[in-house]
């Protein structure tokens, strides 16, 4: 890929300085099939069950974009650099829309994937690491960050037992890594697994061993976030606090 086209530019990192919030920032990041999405949400119900107010939210889900995306996914017209573009601008949107206002608001936010993602999955695509970095140079601070690291032979097997079909995109099919689905699969994933563990010293993750039981992932991910809790409001104070 061509230089970066701002070369004296030093790209601000997601993982420097607070996010100066009422707010908590928790993220959840891993391969497909690491098992993040499914901790994510019971993270959301304890948190709820406790009285804390709690905002969740995905990857790719701003509406002002991800028709756009599919679109361009169903006809194969993304070439790295536009899938990166446009992934970027689903995210600022994402975050305008629908991180910041419950993280002003002194919610504890739960995202299932960040800017974290992209990092990774652009870099496997070939894009400068420190040129889509910089795209993502807004993004607040997360308080915590949890990588849910699994073999590459986890994620597959995970995925075929779910019986989701593997898409062309989700397999790095547009990179000509492989012709079979799933020889391309182990091959895309494998790069990504690379960018996350290289991630983790300079982005302060928390690595979870997410081959292990449900139950004893969850209990790890909650004493990594109780001392996230300690004063922070519940529901009820901020009611009563109000009158």
């Amino acid at each position: 890929m061509a230089a970066s086209i701002l070369p004296t530019l030093q790209p601000p990192r997601a993982g420097v300085g607070p996010t100066r919030f009422a707010g908590r920032l928790i993220i959840f990041e891993g391969l497909d099939g690491s098992g993040k999405s499914t901790q994510a949400r019971l993270l959301v119900k304890w948190l709820q069950a406790r009285g804390y107010r709690v905002f969740f939210t995905e990857w790719n889900s701003s509406e002002l974009i991800s028709a756009t995306i599919r679109r361009g996914k169903k006809k194969n017209l993304l070439t790295p650099t536009t899938f990166s573009l446009l992934h970027a601008t689903d995210f600022a949107d994402r975050l305008e829309q629908h991180i910041l206002p419950p993280l002003r608001a002194g919610y504890v936010v739960v995202c299932d994937r960040y800017a974290y993602t992209a990092f990774v999955r652009d870099a496997a695509r070939g894009c400068d690491p420190d040129w889509v970095r910089s795209l993502y140079g807004f993004a607040p601070t997360p308080d915590k960050v949890f990588y849910f690291r699994v073999p590459v032979a986890t994620s597959l097997a995970r995925k075929i037992a779910s019986r989701q079909k593997i898409s062309y995109y989700e397999a790095g099919m547009d990179l000509g890594l492989a012709d079979d689905v799933i020889a391309s699969y182990e091959k895309f994933q494998s790069r990504l697994k690379r960018e996350y563990e290289r991630l983790v010293t300079v982005d302060k993750f928390v690595v979870i061993d997410a081959d292990r039981p449900v139950e004893t992932v969850l209990n790890q991910v909650r004493r990594e976030v109780r001392p996230l809790l300690t004063g922070f409001p519940k529901a009820e104070s901020l009611v009563h606090a109000e009158e």
